[in-house]
């Protein structure tokens, strides 16, 4: 999703573009985190996002991608764990071009909170993307 906000409505990377059977992220390994994507795109893509997400603030930026992905058409959905959690740069996993200081990010356990774990589950199960209990 970090590619598809330069402005243009025929963006294939915008989630009203994307065919039914793909794949969304808000993020790969090789990308900054959300936040921290946000936080240093341009006052253009920015704006492009914010009237995108019809929304004016920046507050929770990670979770308004998160809801974005998981109300979109695609079959699957990934959401990095930082993004989860919210964090920024300094939870960045990867540097394609740097050669030391990768692969060093890891989570805390006690992160995980019940919190985080019911708006993940109220937005899977508000977007059809929970299984099925019978």
């Amino acid at each position: 999703m970090q590619f598809a906000f330069n402005g243009e409505p025929d963006h294939p990377y915008l989630p009203l573009n994307y065919p039914r059977h793909c794949l969304v992220y808000t993020g790969t390994h090789d990308n900054d985190t959300t936040r921290g994507w946000f936080e240093k795109s341009s006052e253009r893509e920015k704006s492009s996002i914010l009237a995108y997400l019809g929304r004016t603030s920046t507050d929770e930026i990670h979770w308004e991608l998160i809801r974005l992905a998981l109300s979109s058409v695609a079959d699957q959905a990934i959401i990095p764990l930082q993004d989860l959690l919210g964090l920024g740069s300094e939870a960045r996993m990867n540097n394609p071009s740097q050669t030391e200081g990768n692969w060093v990010w890891r989570y805390r356990g006690d992160r995980l909170t019940e919190e985080l774990r019911d708006r993940l589950k109220t937005m899977t199960t508000t977007y059809g993307r929970a299984p099925i209990q019978h």
